[in-house]
């Protein structure tokens, strides 16, 4: 067994389930989270000991070098859901439903939502959205499938504000935000995203539910904190937001390590006779 930092990475550790993150919050205990798209660093974060896994459509960005996270299919996120459940044993993972996989009509998004939970077998879905997909929300919570939702800064919302901005920065904003948030854990949700708004808000919104909230560019006062992988651990060297902490620089890292290697090959260095049969 190995510990870090006074967390267990060992099979000690129990499965993090949604009854697990509302213990949390009660004991006030924060919860941390960390996107992964891949069996390999799902392995590693997972093992660390991360609370929760996400899932996110942010592959578009980080994975396949998009814009957005528009492009998303409900394919492409099984396919990034299965690979990161095979390498997890503890956390919870939870799977973003793509853009247009939940808007036409509550039987569409209940559809897919049972497609994803079925072929990943992850523990819950993630859905950007207030009283907009209210009725969606209800559809998929009464087919068995629990729902962390996301309001604040919705980036499957992008094209629709124009930026990247601070969210919820006027009254009638924040009034709508916490609004959907009660609206939200009224349906049923387990937990909450807040992504990009005013520290205060979020604190405001945490202190009003019952379930967990977790914060990216939401200030210290929720429940939990998510950052994006690639972006924590330095790899992802063209995006430095305020919220943003590097733990790492493995961009650099990775680069040295590579020139070694080519410099080894076309010095002949390597292989050496230990590296050959």
């Amino acid at each position: 067994m190995t510990q870090v930092k006074g967390y267990l990475s060992s099979d000690n550790r129990k499965k993090v389930t949604t009854s697990k993150l509302l213990e949390m919050k009660k004991a006030g205990e924060k919860i941390s989270m960390l996107t992964a798209y891949d069996f390999s660093m799902a392995t590693v974060i997972d093992r660390a000991g991360i609370d929760i896994i996400l899932v996110g459509d942010s592959a578009s960005n980080v994975m396949v070098g998009n814009n957005t996270t528009l492009p998303m299919t409900v394919d492409q996120m099984i396919y990034h859901g299965k690979s990161v459940m095979n390498g997890v044993e503890k956390a919870m993972v939870v799977v973003d439903m793509p853009f247009g996989s939940y808007h036409a009509s509550p039987s569409e998004a209940v559809t897919n939502a049972v497609k994803i939970m079925r072929e990943t077998e992850a523990d819950c879905l993630k859905l950007e959205g207030g009283i907009e997909i209210i009725e969606s929300v209800k559809a998929i919570l009464a087919a068995g499938i629990p729902i962390m939702g996301h309001l604040g800064l919705m980036p499957q919302s992008i094209n629709k504000y124009g930026s990247f901005g601070l969210r919820a920065k006027d009254d009638k904003e924040a009034q709508k935000l916490i609004e959907d948030a009660k609206l939200l854990e009224d349906a049923g949700c387990c937990s909450l995203v807040l992504e990009k708004i005013p520290a205060e808000l979020a604190a405001n919104v945490t202190k009003e539910l019952t379930i967990p909230t977790i914060g990216i560019g939401a200030g210290p006062f929720v429940d939990g904190q998510v950052l994006v992988m690639h972006d924590m651990l330095g790899l992802n060297i063209g995006f430095s937001p305020k919220f943003l902490r590097r733990y790492a620089n493995l961009y650099d890292v990775i680069t040295e390590a590579v020139q070694s290697y080519i410099n080894d090959v076309k010095s002949s260095d390597f292989p050496s006779s230990d590296e050959s049969y």
